[in-house]
């Protein structure tokens, strides 16, 4: 166990006090610290405090429920949320996923499954980090992704940093990972399959739904007319694909 990973700190949003204890039992014996709240009033000022670098959370709350919780928590931390919920049905994933969630899993679960997509989570968000902090570049080097010129969608991938229209837009991890996919590959149209399995996970490569939230909530964040997408487009039936960059040598 890496001292690393003893750094790792894990919130759990949870009204089920045996599924409470249940999480921060197995979440401690693989050396996390965690912490639980059992409603979202409570894991909103725990979340200030705690500053955590992963939120399990549950739905279905007292005084202030999961998705309410999601979308105070996202103003201001992109931190992975992974839901767990006894709630299967779609509209209420997507709307989970359209406020941020990073992952969604249905109870009853395997918490082999569960802590896999912890792993996933934290691997993803620790690569931002990294790529954000060190570019990795040399002086004078900046790989880019231009397209539309500076008033466009120019993805910065050295830095992290994504604008549109000018402005600085905030991405979550996924939001960001979606995004690099299809940026780093411009021009060239990533199936479906292709953008689950590679931003995802092999394990994801039929949830369809998860990638048109996704999609839908970024050309939200990026398009000047979601409704008729300039940049984030897509191949009827197959995937989706962005233009090629003003200057192709801008991609490294």
């Amino acid at each position: 166990m890496s001292s690393t990973e003893k750094k790792i700190r894990i919130l759990c949003v949870e009204d089920d006090p045996q599924m409470r204890t249940f999480l921060l039992a197995q979440l401690k014996a693989r050396g996390y610290y965690s912490q639980a709240v059992r409603d979202g009033a409570q894991a909103i000022d725990m979340a200030a405090i705690f500053q955590p670098h992963l939120v399990l959370l549950d739905l279905s709350l007292p005084s202030l429920d999961g998705l309410s919780f999601l979308r105070r928590f996202r103003e201001w931390s992109p931190a992975p949320v992974i839901v767990l919920s006894a709630h299967d049905e779609e509209p209420v994933k997507i709307k989970a996923l359209d406020l941020g969630a990073d992952d969604y899993l249905t109870k009853p679960f395997s918490i082999n499954e569960l802590l896999a997509r912890v792993r996933v989570a934290l691997r993803r968000a620790e690569e931002t980090e990294r790529l954000r902090n060190n570019s990795g570049t040399k002086e004078g080097q900046r790989p880019l992704y231009r397209c539309g010129g500076d008033n466009g969608l120019v993805v910065d991938f050295a830095h992290r940093h994504v604008r549109s229209g000018g402005n600085e837009v905030h991405l979550t991890p996924t939001e960001y990972d979606l995004l690099c996919e299809l940026t780093r590959n411009a021009g060239k149209v990533l199936t479906h399959r292709e953008l689950l399995q590679r931003v995802w996970g092999p394990d994801y490569s039929g949830e369809n739904t998860y990638l048109r939230t996704f999609m839908r909530h970024l050309r939200r964040k990026l398009e000047p007319d979601p409704s008729q997408p300039r940049f984030l487009r897509n191949e009827l039936g197959v995937g989706y694909y962005v233009p090629p960059p003003d200057i192709e040598k801008s991609l490294t």
